[in-house]
């Protein structure tokens, strides 16, 4: 075979591998986005002092997730980037309040207007996820976290411990937000 048929012959497959490459990755963002749960249409609250939301807040209660696993005394810690965004430190300790601290490091960015309480929440690269703060008190001491999916509810505290009165009232505020609250699960932040 001369020079000029192995080259072209080289050139030949590399065009065909790149053409399998791309139907191969347009096969899998076609999966992701067919094999997506229907989204239910979430409201968010439609003002965030986002000085005011930074810093410490307590997991009351969740609805259980992988990335969270066996962790309890889970905390979410947030502060301002120069660039604008925040940086989200998660932090919780496994199986016990006296186990291993896991933590991990992201960033979030207004999805939309700014000072709106629809974010977007990144732990790797460029990939991104829905952050709803849904509720929110006047006073910055609770908030209701959740995304367009039936997967993701968080209660949130800026203290350990909640009062059982106001924390009635938030189940009851997701209930009819359409959450089905038998997923939920309590997070223990304080030895009994």
């Amino acid at each position: 075979m001369c020079e000029q048929t192995a080259g072209l012959v080289v050139t030949r497959k590399r065009v065909v591998m790149r053409r399998r490459v791309k139907i191969i990755i347009s096969l899998f963002i076609t999966g992701i986005v067919i094999s997506q749960p229907a989204m239910a249409q979430r409201e968010f609250v439609k003002s965030v002092d986002i000085q005011r939301y930074m810093g410490t807040w307590y997991e009351i209660a969740r609805f259980p997730q992988k990335f969270e696993k066996n962790l309890t005394g889970v905390t979410a810690t947030y502060s301002l980037n120069a660039d604008g965004t925040v940086k989200v430190v998660n932090a919780g300790h496994y199986l016990t309040l006296g186990g291993k601290m896991k933590s991990s490091v992201g960033k979030a960015k207004f999805a939309g207007k700014e000072k709106n309480g629809h974010l977007k929440v990144s732990f790797f690269l460029f990939f991104y996820a829905d952050y709803f703060i849904m509720s929110l008190d006047d006073n910055y001491q609770w908030a209701i976290i959740g995304s367009r999916s039936d997967d993701y509810l968080w209660i949130l505290s800026r203290t350990p411990r909640m009062d059982s009165q106001i924390y009635n009232q938030l189940l009851d505020r997701a209930r009819n937000m359409g959450y089905d609250l038998s997923k939920l699960e309590e997070v223990h932040q304080v030895l009994p």
